[in-house]
């Protein structure tokens, strides 16, 4: 029994661990590579030049991302010569990218005129991560850091040449990128609505991913190239995203979404937890190979909701427009157009930029998504993928020259725990983002894509809906969060509350009237140790024992204007043992709300019936996420499953023991 417990908690920490071996081992958390992101500064390409300028830009993410895997591996070599990733590396990666930006320049001057300044975007930079921290000569083995390969350059301890977050090492993400959420100043404003404004919102309901959709592509910035974006994505909504889709391929395709008027495609960068487990792109390019490292986390929640604008009716988004908001480099780029929100349920007037959040036991994360909510009138997409559309102003307006759209509003909820910081991860693991590998997994990289692919009818329906100042959609029902200060209902099955706090205005509760697919009826533990006992979701959903508010959030928000509160100082790191997170439920319900209806031309008629939001699915198959080197148990599985065994059989040895000596006496 010993044994199977200990090989349960240490399977995936293998250090003859292949996936290991070629994306993290060696990496340190010390270094970066630093360079132009050339396909913000296109802000005009001919559209018969499109296909092989974009071609041509990820090909420059190609070169970044194995120059940094040279990097990575090579930090032995660096330490020793202090000419090694110049010569080695960065000067090969600048004549790798001057060939590049020419091709660029060549596509573009056959059909236009040729882009000035473009080879001055060549040079790259090797700049420190800001991962560094001092060596630490107490605890922790008691011995100093050895080149990054004893330990993190970040401080935190590597076991067995594996980094204590399960597979990224250096690569992050480290204690620094995370803050707790009862630290931070409620930040969000809405502006308030006057005039013409269009009070409405519409919801649409596409699941949770739950049948397991991914990919590395991203057929918004790299069509026609795999691996495109070097991470993995979640996608609801059109099954037939991937880099190669048409706009036919599109509206041809299966949709997950209740309403099969909708097949447009939502897809966001995959939620991991640092445990060592191994996915199904454990050694391959976008995953394991590139530093994507982990379990996937399926989403509890997923609610995808289209509102108004404070000052202005909206007009129809037209077919097929794109957006993409937030960046993905923003760790290198700067947060000019970081856009991506986290918080905890309970506490969303809450909102983090650059932190991933450390919630209390019973709030689930929260990471939400305001995507640009003004279009100009004309094209469907642009050269950098931004200038087509944008944000309206913090009053609601939009920019001269654009006009409102419905504004989508993504807002995804994980079970997840708060991660033991002062170990590393190896208590309750941390969690991160995919990105590319050299922006090390930073929350203010993360971002979300849309395709609409909405039938016109439909479409023409949510305008209605939203500019009537109504609620409809497949998806509505849901209520909103309760305003701070307000007390919202309690339900059976509810958690403990979070501590209090001078700054935490909400108790983390269900609001009754947003159904989350079959209450789990979980039980909070009463004592450190104790597991919560989820129950079984009666409604095709994930026992829910923490309570999700489901929030609409707020409208107009720039990028950049919420961020951290006193919040730039690192938390307080604070260890998590595995007993002060069990309360949260673990059951799971079955059932899946997918329509199956497909139309020949791809258009949907509208449907008005389903539910306020998506909770996920026991799937019929097995997931396509199954890890491929790692039981399915986790230490904590493996004991909850083997120590009362044990302890029943102990009992059993001593009542014989007992009997026996009654007898003798």
């Amino acid at each position: 029994m010993a044994a199977n417990v200990y090989a349960s908690a240490t399977d995936g920490f293998s250090g003859d661990d292949p996936a290991r071996t070629r994306s993290a081992a060696g990496i340190t958390g010390g270094a970066t590579i630093d360079c132009p992101d050339v396909g913000t500064k296109l802000t005009s390409v001919p559209e018969q030049a499109r296909e092989e300028v974009d071609k041509e830009l990820a090909a420059l993410d190609q070169q970044i991302a194995k120059a940094y895997q040279q990097l990575s591996e090579s930090a032995q070599q660096v330490q020793q010569d202090a000419g090694f990733a110049d010569n080695a590396i960065m000067n090969p990666l600048k004549e790798k990218r001057s060939a590049t930006l020419e091709r660029i320049a060549i596509a573009i001057d056959r059909v236009g005129d040729r882009p000035e300044g473009l080879a001055d975007l060549a040079a790259c930079t090797v700049r420190a991560s800001g991962n560094q921290a001092p060596a630490q000569g107490e605890g922790q083995d008691g011995g100093e850091q050895q080149d990054g390969q004893d330990q993190n350059q970040d401080g935190q301890q590597q076991g067995n040449g594996q980094g204590a977050n399960g597979g990224q090492g250096g690569n992050g993400p480290v204690a620094a990128d995370f803050a707790d959420i009862k630290n931070v100043q409620p930040n969000v404003s809405d502006p308030r609505p006057e005039g013409d404004a269009s009070r409405g919102s519409f919801a649409t309901s596409c699941g949770v991913n739950e049948n397991g959709l991914f990919n590395s592509d991203n057929v918004i910035v790299a069509p026609g190239v795999t691996n495109g974006a070097h991470h993995f994505h979640d996608y609801v909504g059109n099954q037939a995203n991937d880099a190669f889709a048409s706009d036919q391929d599109l509206a041809n395709a299966e949709t997950s979404c209740d309403d099969q008027g909708d097949k447009s495609s939502y897809y966001w960068p995959v939620l991991r937890l640092q445990n060592g487990t191994q996915e199904q792109d454990a050694q391959k390019p976008g995953g394991g190979i590139e530093g994507n490292t982990g379990e996937i986390v399926t989403p509890k929640q997923v609610t995808l909701n289209f509102v108004g604008n404070p000052r202005e009716k909206v007009t129809a988004m037209p077919r097929l427009l794109r957006i993409i908001t937030g960046d993905a480099k923003s760790f290198v780029n700067g947060p000019a157009n970081a856009n991506a929100s986290w918080s905890c349920t309970g506490f969303e007037d809450r909102q983090l930029k650059d932190k991933y959040p450390l919630c209390p036991q019973g709030s689930d994360v929260v990471r939400t998504f305001k995507f640009q909510s003004c279009w100009d009138g004309r094209n469907i997409d642009s050269a950098n993928h931004r200038t087509h559309v944008a944000f309206a102003d913090a009053a609601g307006n939009c920019p001269s020259g654009f006009r409102p759209i419905p504004q989508l509003v993504q807002r995804i909820v994980y079970d997840v725990d708060a991660p033991s910081l002062q170990d590393g991860g190896r208590t309750t693991p941390l969690f991160a983002v995919d990105s590319f590998p050299e922006q090390l997994h930073k929350p203010v990289t993360d971002h979300g894509d849309f395709i609409n692919v909405f039938d016109e009818k439909l479409m023409g329906e949510m305008v209605d809906c939203i500019n009537e100042g109504r609620t409809c959609g497949a998806g509505a029902g849901g209520g909103q969060e309760p305003a701070p200060g307000e007390e919202p209902t309690d339900e059976p099955g509810e958690p403990q509350e979070p501590s209090e706090s001078p700054q935490a205005p909400q108790e983390p509760t269900k609001t009754p009237d947003a159904p989350q697919g079959g209450d789990g009826g979980g039980k909070p533990a009463d004592e450190p140790g104790d597991k919560g006992d989820g129950g079984k979701g009666d409604d095709g959903g994930k026992g829910d024992a923490t309570g999700a508010p489901a929030d609409e959030p707020a409208a107009g928000q720039e990028p950049g204007d919420a961020s951290t509160a006193p919040g730039k100082a690192e938390p307080e790191v604070k260890a998590t043992d595995a007993g002060e997170q069990g309360g949260k439920a673990d059951g799971k319900g079955n059932g899946n709300g997918n329509g199956s209806d497909e139309d020949a031309d791809g258009l949907g008629d509208a449907q008005a019936v389903g539910t306020a939001t998506s909770a996920p699915a026991t799937p019929t198959a097995p997931s396509q996420t199954e890890p491929q080197a790692v039981g399915g148990g986790g230490l904590a599985d493996t004991g909850a499953q083997l120590w009362p065994a044990a302890a029943g059989a102990v009992l059993v040895i001593a009542g014989f023991v007992v009997l026996r000596r009654v007898r003798r006496t």
